[in-house]
């Protein structure tokens, strides 16, 4: 009987998909070929259920039921006769990814959905080695899965468009945002937005017209504060056609349209200051403590979906 939702890989990305799946009353199959990674598998899950309690998002109850749902296993081949639905979250390795595909296809019937969670690889790519590829899309949750609403839904260019619809749909009955996004192109949609931010953001350190603690300062107490309810086209339409215009004709050219990596970036990379796992990047992080800025970031978000 296909009644389940198989997660093909049981890493952090992978137990908070879990953890949304079992909420929405679905059957969860956490697969790893790794017993390690599995062996930890279900209390992650647990504990990605248990935060949203402490939030207040979820009730005792639900989690309870969710966690009923739950089940982990390193046998694919009895996983997948009982999946309706695979989503893929391995890590973004191209060969990986596409090894991972290719399998599924030939253990599932045409009619079963298989999903990739990439974050930057092309759907297209992933799938090209399968039989079934217009059953594939990438459906990207976005870090961290258990919060965030958002869910980018990628058409690869053998992928049913039909198909994006009906998945669309069911991550909405999850409680997810689901976009669409027509073309798959690296980056998807809003790591494209945020890789604009990003490029522009060292560049203005770069060039010294602010410090790194300034930048995301005016970002975080600035444009960000809107963002939830205000988005950037939303605020183009409320100015003005004409003034953004006129500012864009204005800005734009002084905006840098770098198409690789920064020097600024290139360097500390080379210096081995690789941010918060070296301890060094644009900041010192012996003077900062990773967990509770997490903590402080996933408050925050929490506070947010209370409200909006």
């Amino acid at each position: 009987m296909r009644d389940s939702v198989l997660v093909f890989g049981s890493g952090m990305m992978g137990c908070a998909i879990g953890c949304c799946a079992a909420l929405a009353h679905n059957q969860v199959i956490m697969y790893d070929i790794n017993e390690s990674v599995l062996e930890k598998a279900h209390s992650r899950v647990l504990d990605n259920l248990n935060i949203l309690v402490e939030q207040g998002l979820q009730t005792i109850e639900a989690i309870e039921e969710a966690k009923k749902l739950i089940s982990v296993t390193n046998n694919l081949e009895q996983a997948s006769e009982r999946a309706n639905l695979v989503i893929e979250a391995v890590y973004e390795n191209l060969e990986v990814k596409q090894d991972v595909f290719q399998k599924l296809d030939s253990l599932l019937p045409e009619s079963v959905p298989i999903l990739s969670n990439t974050s930057g690889l092309r759907i297209t790519d992933i799938s090209a080695k399968t039989k079934y590829p217009e059953r594939t899309l990438t459906a990207h949750f976005w870090l961290p899965a258990n919060l965030i609403p958002l869910v980018e839904i990628v058409i690869g260019d053998k992928s049913s468009p039909e198909l994006a619809v009906r998945i669309k749909e069911m991550l909405t009955t999850w409680g997810k945002t689901p976009v669409i996004v027509n073309k798959d192109l690296p980056g998807q949609l809003a790591n494209r937005i945020l890789q604009a931010v990003i490029r522009e953001a060292v560049n203005i350190v770069e060039i010294g017209l602010a410090s790194p603690e300034d930048v995301d300062t005016a970002i975080k107490m600035g444009m960000a504060l809107r963002f939830p309810v205000w988005g950037p086209l939303e605020h183009v339409d409320a100015v003005g056609m004409d003034i953004c215009c006129s500012v864009q004709n204005s800005v734009l050219p002084e905006i840098t349209n770098r198409t690789h990596a920064s020097p600024l970036m290139l360097k500390l990379l080379e210096e081995g200051n690789l941010g918060h796992k070296s301890g060094r990047g644009f900041y010192d992080w012996s003077e900062k403590d990773m967990d509770a800025l997490i903590k402080k970031r996933n408050d925050f978000i929490v506070h947010a979906l209370k409200k909006v």
